[in-house]
C-alpha cells in the first residue's frame, strides 16, 4: 500500500495502535501456568473492543484470533492448550483489520528464569529490528534493510532465518512490496518510496537458517533447532524517515 491521504494515515495508525495494545496486553499478561488459549482470548478480547478484526482469521481462517509461538515454534504457532513453562520463549504476533486496513507487529517474550543468551538475544532482536528500520526513507533500496540486519546480525554473531520476510500491507495483510528479505538479498533491487507501508520483521537466532513446517498447515520451527526471536512493527515511508504505526497508546 501506498499512502496518498491523511485520512488513510488516521486510520493506518489507529489500526496500528490496536494491534499494540493487544500485543502490549498479551505480554503483561504472560505468567507461568496460563495456556497459550487463555493468552490468545486477552488479545482478542482488546481487538474485538475496539472494533478490530483478527487479520489471519479473516484472511487464512487461521485456528486463533493471534499467533503464539513457544521455543522451537517460532512463526505462526496456533494458541491451545500449551501451558507456558519456566524458561519459555514465547512470540507474540498480532494482526488486524478496521475499516478496511490492516497492520501488523509481534514481539518475542522470555519467562523467568531468563538465563543470560536469551535475555542477550531478546534484547538484540529489538535493536536488528531497529537498525532494519532506521534504513526507511524515500529513495533507499529496499535491500539496504537486509544488508544492515545481516551486518547486525554477523558482527554479534547470530544468524538470520532466511524464509520468513517482511511485507507490504495495508489494504491488505500481505501485499506489494513483497518478500522483503530481512537478510542480505543482493537480487533486491526495488526503492523505497513515500507513502510506502511495509513490515520490518526480522528473525535473530542463535544458529537457525530457515523455517520448516511441522504436523498441522500452521506451525513453523526452526531449522536445526536454536533459539530465536523475532520483532516486527509496521512503517511508513516519510521524508522525515520511519514512522511507525504500531506503537501502544
Amino acid at each position: 500500500m501506498t499512502l496518498n491521504n491523511d485520512e488513510d494515515l488516521e486510520r493506518l495508525k489507529e489500526i496500528g495502535r490496536i494491534c499494540a495494545n493487544a500485543l502490549q496486553a498479551m505480554g503483561e499478561a504472560l505468567e507461568l501456568g496460563i495456556t497459550t488459549a487463555e493468552l490468545d482470548a486477552i488479545g482478542r478480547k482488546v481487538l474485538e473492543d475496539a472494533g478490530a478484526r483478527s487479520a489471519p482469521e479473516l484472511c487464512y481462517d487461521f485456528p486463533g484470533a493471534t499467533c503464539i509461538s513457544v521455543n522451537e515454534e517460532i512463526a505462526h504457532g496456533i494458541p491451545g492448550r500449551r501451558v507456558i513453562q519456566p524458561g519459555d520463549l514465547v512470540n507474540i504476533d498480532v494482526s488486524a483489520e478496521k475499516g478496511g486496513l490492516f497492520a501488523d507487529t509481534g514481539a518475542s517474550f522470555p519467562v523467568p528464569p531468563v538465563k543470560t543468551e536469551i535475555d542477550r538475544l531478546c534484547r538484540d532482536g529489538k535493536r536488528a529490528m531497529w537498525v532494519g528500520l532506521k534504513q526507511v526513507k524515500p529513495g533507499q533500496s529496499l535491500a539496504a534493510i537486509g544488508n544492515s540486519i545481516g551486518e547486525f546480525a554477523r558482527k554479534n554473531r547470530y544468524s538470520l532465518v532466511a524464509n520468513l520476510a517482511s511485507h507490504g500491507i495495508g489494504r491488505s495483510l500481505h501485499e506489494e512490496p513483497s518478500e522483503i528479505a530481512t537478510w542480505p538479498d543482493p537480487s533486491e533491487r526495488r526503492r523505497m518510496t513515500e507513502g510506502m507501508v511495509f513490515t520490518v520483521e526480522p528473525f535473530l537466532s542463535m544458529g537457525a537458517q530457515w523455517a520448516e513446517g511441522g504436523d498441522d498447515d500452521w506451525t513453523l520451527y526452526s531449522e536445526p533447532r536454536a533459539p530465536t526471536v523475532q520483532y516486527e512493527h509496521t512503517v511508513v515511508v516519510t521524508r522525515s524517515g520511519p514512522l511507525v504505526v504500531t506503537l501502544p497508546g
